[in-house]
């Protein structure tokens, strides 16, 4: 259904972890073996990258068009909750989070504003202003 990874954790994080909407709530340190999730990342050499298991996760998940409906807005920031389920070893200091494509705005019928545009690239934000979605 997504096209963006980036793009479905952000609205992702909107209805699991922001509404609840979107339930259950995913919990890294419950699917992996070892109970701490940054000791896993190091011993695996999986420091600044999304889990295997989490990335498997978010992938299959499947987000029903009556809840994507409910989606007036998005927030864009280093410091979501869904990103620590992914990558519990993870500053913020890079790219791994970008959202490099807005393909999926289709989805989302109700979507009217997307804080933390400026972390999109300025073709991105063009792009939302042009669908009549405030980015601020």
């Amino acid at each position: 259904m997504f096209q963006d990874f980036n793009f479905k954790l952000v609205v992702v994080e909107k209805l699991m972890y922001g509404d609840r909407t979107l339930t259950p709530a995913f919990d890294i340190a419950e699917a992996l073996p070892a109970a701490d999730p940054w000791q896993y990342a190091y011993d695996r050499g999986l420091a600044y990258q999304v889990l295997p298991e989490a990335r498997a996760y978010f992938t299959a998940l499947e987000i029903a068009p009556d809840l994507l409906a409910t989606v007036e807005e998005l927030v864009l920031d280093g410091g979501l909750t869904v990103y620590q389920h992914c990558a519990p070893v993870w500053d913020g200091e890079d790219d791994l989070f970008d959202v490099g494509s807005l393909a999926d705005l289709p989805l989302l019928p109700n979507l009217r504003r997307v804080l933390g545009s400026e972390f999109l690239s300025g073709s991105l934000q063009a792009e939302l202003t042009s669908r009549g979605i405030e980015a601020d």
